[in-house]
């Protein structure tokens, strides 16, 4: 079944809607992406030690 699509007004001009290009690319939850860099720092810092 075709998805329906909510059009905007006619005063957006062609702009593009982002929250229909959400489907594509990798999801990661906020609290992934500040694990990584925490991770990434606590790293850095251990080898400024060595």
């Amino acid at each position: 079944m075709a998805k329906k699509k909510d059009y905007m007004p006619m005063s957006t001009a062609g702009l593009i809607r982002y929250f229909d290009e959400e489907e594509k690319g990798i999801k990661l939850k906020p609290w992934h992406v500040l694990a990584v860099g925490v991770l990434f720092i606590a790293v850095v810092k251990l080898l400024a030690f060595i």
